[in-house]
């Protein structure tokens, strides 16, 4: 018996709806921008069994935001999605590194990061699928296992309607990834506009990030976010170093805003540019996990310089810890101080002037003043002997018990 088309069986075809009569306003920017599809195979096969908010798990953890209540301090206002999960511990964490330290003098606008143990281990439904994406991954790019980076937006303005006279609020994701550079410049896009729109912006900007491919190494990406769309590559552990593969497109790329060269990589130029003529020893020093400290300014270059000194060894991944801003409230305070035993093999970035003291038997300090600019002479700092570091009124420079 011969199978009866739809005409013989006398059955009308549904006319598909016309997208025109949808709510205009009901379509986020994310589906609004029309984008040239990516490459195909098996990894979009296994995005298409992805639930809702996996794909925003496998780049973000969560959205919090931190504002200063005069009764309790730092406090977690908003986490985004409000389905997201972090520990007690986990949130006071976040307080206390998502706010300069008030010696730092940090007004306007200033975008930092910081590291964080996991306080829990708790299972993600996306683990096998993430095991798969991280295994082309480089090194130093690997998702972490049992730390948050946290990625800083921190406003403060002046506002004599409130009685601190300060507005104070930072704005942090929170991810397993160390994509540095990728975070801030999305906290560019996301910020200002928080600021201005408050919550239904964060809410509007996790739907556009849960629309995202997830994040396979050797694949580039168009990600729409808040009306701009942001082009990127994740590197592979089979790229050669020193090059770039992203590769821009007259054509494809009309509808991109900002394409990033790089995901991860920090200007170390600037970053080491008071401490080039010494970039050798602190190569070494990194490279056999020695205790290091930066004392800096502000978060911003402490974070900066941290992260310069751990991507320095690169392609080799820095296996110990490293916090790129420390303070005084971190619960690993203690056992990082104290003196009844070595130093640990870390390195931490601290900008709180009491570490001067407290850290003074570390073996190897590093005083930063004031990053330049690019295209201004940064004064070139000198190694000391680490007897001669006294405490607050020490100059720039590096004081290292090194041979």
């Amino acid at each position: 018996m011969a199978l009866q088309g739809p005409e013989e069986m006398g059955e009308q075809v549904e006319e598909p709806e016309d997208l025109d009569d949808q709510d205009a306003s009901s379509i986020s920017p994310a589906e609004e921008i029309t984008l040239p599809p990516g490459a195909g195979g098996d990894e979009e096969s296994e995005e298409a069994f992805l639930l809702p908010w996996d794909r925003f798990s496998s780049w973000l953890h969560c959205i919090c935001v931190v504002g200063f209540d005069l009764e309790l301090g730092q406090a977690v206002e908003v986490i985004y999605p409000h389905h997201s999960k972090l520990s007690e511990k986990e949130k006071t964490s976040i307080c206390y590194l998502s706010f300069p330290d008030s010696n730092s003098g940090c007004l306007g606008d200033t975008q930092f990061c910081f590291r964080f143990r996991q306080g829990s281990n708790r299972k993600s439904s996306l683990g096998c699928f993430l095991e798969t994406t991280d295994r082309d991954a480089p090194p130093c790019l690997k998702r972490e296992q049992g730390h948050y980076y946290g990625y800083v937006y921190f406003r403060q303005v002046r506002d004599k309607s409130l009685k601190r006279g300060y507005f104070q609020k930072s704005l942090v994701l929170i991810s397993k990834l160390p994509y540095v550079t990728f975070f801030h410049s999305v906290l560019k896009i996301l910020a200002p506009e928080y600021f201005e729109k408050q919550e239904p912006c964060l809410e509007a900007a996790c739907n556009d990030i849960d629309r995202w491919p997830t994040p396979h190494p050797g694949r580039i990406l168009t990600l729409p976010l808040m009306g701009v769309v942001i082009k990127v590559r994740i590197p592979t552990c089979y790229d050669k170093p020193g090059t770039s593969q992203l590769v821009q497109s007259a054509q494809s790329d009309s509808l991109v805003s900002i394409v990033l060269p790089t995901i991860h990589e920090v200007d170390l130029f600037r970053c080491f540019h008071p401490v080039y003529f010494h970039v050798q020893m602190l190569w070494e020093l990194v490279l056999l996990g020695e205790a290091l400290v930066v004392m800096a300014p502000s978060p911003a270059e402490s974070s900066d310089t941290v992260l310069a000194l751990v991507s320095c060894i690169s392609p080799l991944r820095y296996c110990s810890d490293f916090r790129p801003y420390f303070t005084i409230h971190d619960s690993e305070f203690k056992e990082y101080t104290t003196r009844t035993q070595a130093p640990p093999s870390v390195i931490l970035g601290v900008t709180n002037p009491f570490f001067a003291k407290t850290l003074q038997h570390w073996p190897h300090i590093i005083r930063i003043g004031d990053m330049k600019q690019a295209g201004e002479m940064a004064k070139q700092m000198k190694v000391k002997k680490l007897k001669n570091l006294k405490t607050l009124d020490s100059k720039p420079g590096v004081y290292t018990a090194y041979k």
